[in-house]
């Protein structure tokens, strides 16, 4: 064993699991934790969890990881830096004890649909969108809080006290496992709660006003590669080790997949789809639906990103195998798509929860358009398939309008990046190369190159840039006949 091998921590605290991973010097795995995390679906679409079963997942995962990489003979001590990713938007609020005040409610949670409804017309609106970058949504930490408030009493008076404390998942993890010492978060994090200034990068006092919060203690905000503190995570480990990185798992994503340079981008295709690009040193605000957000920041620079988020992208292809049995395995849809050369103009509109960006027509219903007794089920498949690039066009389309910039090439994650199908269409519908990541878990890499940054295990940008690792690179073909077909897409959609 080379003894001179430094290694790193990192764990990415997801929705439905806490997976924790070490990396080597050369971004490369060598151990691997993971804990299932149980999410109450409550409801009138109430999502919680319970923010102490949270820290204990966290802790179960990283001790898993750890027992695997003592097995191999490597020594815990040569473990340089942590480093934390962890599901966006979900949020804790806390006493001075470090007791939850409440359950930590997640992003999924629509119980400020009212709220948000009641706040749209009001100036408030306005300047959330240009101060923060982000829309008025329940999607977004700020409303759900001043849900907290308005309805639950203890949270009120913790507030209004100023002895509540508010932290994204991310603050809430460093404050347990630094014992209340440390409390910060990243500026990806404080990008989503729609109290963060883009521009100021920090707290907006006038926001805080509006939503009678502003005796709210808040983390100081931060890079994402950064000294947080050090923890022994609560024990568990001999000596304390330091956290030196925290960012959302979107943007940890982006950074684990190198979208460094302005115009690179990633798409992460999954249940849904978040598409982020990375726009450079300067905001923009969006004409066209959708967010301004931070892409990533280190302490020497800060990067910026338009961000659109697909409602609907995997679960269209679940619908067709739960309710229409279509087929048994969702790798059989590949053979099927490819079984008809041509769609014959059949069009899914997967608006089955609403349509995303750029549309934002959320009491749309989903649609099949250009059915005849010729269609088959492979035809089906095929739209469904489909779908999922059509809806990536358009809001890469729209990101390039709105920045000024033009996709080079699109970096793309997540599991239906193994149906070959979807990806040389949506390489054929975007007319660039696309490139799949050779790593599934591109998060915990992105958090982890973040701490590595900070703590010297990596040496900067053009060392990680050349870490990376590549599936394969699909390139258009058919340029025509696939610009016909996304007309007939856009059609549909405004039909």
């Amino acid at each position: 064993m080379n003894s001179k091998q430094q290694y790193v921590l990192s764990i990415d605290q997801g929705t439905s699991s806490t997976k924790t991973i070490i990396f080597n010097e050369q971004g490369k795995v060598i151990a691997r934790g993971h804990e299932p995390l149980h999410t109450h679906y409550l409801a009138d679409g109430f999502v919680e969890q319970d923010p102490q079963v949270i820290v204990q997942n966290v802790l179960a995962s990283v001790k898993q990881c750890v027992e695997e990489f003592k097995r191999q003979y490597r020594d815990v001590s040569s473990i340089k830096a942590i480093g934390i990713s962890n599901q966006r938007e979900t949020f804790v609020v806390w006493d001075k004890t470090g007791k939850p005040l409440y359950n930590a409610v997640v992003w999924q949670c629509k119980r400020s649909v009212d709220i948000c409804e009641r706040m749209k017309p009001l100036p408030v609106a306005d300047d959330i969108r240009t101060k923060t970058g982000l829309l008025v949504d329940p999607y977004f930490s700020g409303t759900k809080l001043v849900w907290l408030y308005e309805n639950v009493a203890t949270v009120k008076a913790a507030i209004d006290k100023g002895e509540a404390y508010f932290g994204t998942i991310d603050s809430w993890l460093l404050y347990k496992f630094t014992n209340g010492k440390s409390y910060y978060t990243d500026y990806t994090n404080a990008s989503r709660t729609l109290f963060f200034n883009i521009a100021t990068l920090n707290w907006d006092a006038e926001l805080l006003q509006s939503f009678n919060l502003r005796s709210l203690n808040l983390p100081t905000c931060v890079p994402s590669s950064y000294m947080f503190g050090e923890t022994n995570l609560l024990g568990l480990l001999k000596e304390p080790i330091p956290v030196t990185g925290m960012i959302g798992d979107s943007h940890a994503a982006a950074f684990g997949q190198a979208c460094f340079e302005p115009g690179s981008a990633k798409a992460t295709l999954g249940t849904g789809c978040s598409v982020m690009m990375n726009i450079g040193d300067k905001p923009k605000a969006s004409a066209t639906g959708m967010v301004t957000t931070i892409c990533w920041a280190t302490e020497q620079q800060v990067c910026y990103a338009l961000e659109g988020v697909i409602v609907t992208c995997g679960a269209t292809i679940e619908w067709l195998k739960q309710s229409w049995e279509l087929f048994h395995d969702s790798r059989e849809t590949e053979a099927m798509a490819t079984a008809v050369e041509d769609n014959q103009g059949v069009y899914l509109i997967p608006a089955f929860s609403g349509l995303g960006a750029p549309y934002w027509e959320m009491n749309r219903k989903a649609s099949i358009h250009g059915l005849t007794f010729a269609t088959t089920k492979n035809h089906l498949v095929r739209a469904a398939l489909e779908s999922i690039p059509y809806q990536i066009k358009d809001v890469i389309g729209a990101m390039e309008t709105d920045a000024g910039l033009l996709l080079n090439q699109l970096m793309v994650d997540g599991g239906i990046t193994g149906n070959r199908f979807v990806v040389q269409f949506l390489s054929n519908q975007l007319n660039r190369k696309v490139v799949i990541s050779g790593f599934p878990e591109v998060s915990a890499l992105g958090a982890a190159y973040m701490a590595g940054l900070k703590a010297g295990v990596y040496t900067g940008l053009d060392q990680l840039q050349q870490l990376k690792l590549i599936k394969d690179n699909l390139v258009p073909t058919d340029i025509e006949v696939n610009k016909e077909w996304y007309d007939g897409w856009k059609k549909a959609v405004s039909s």
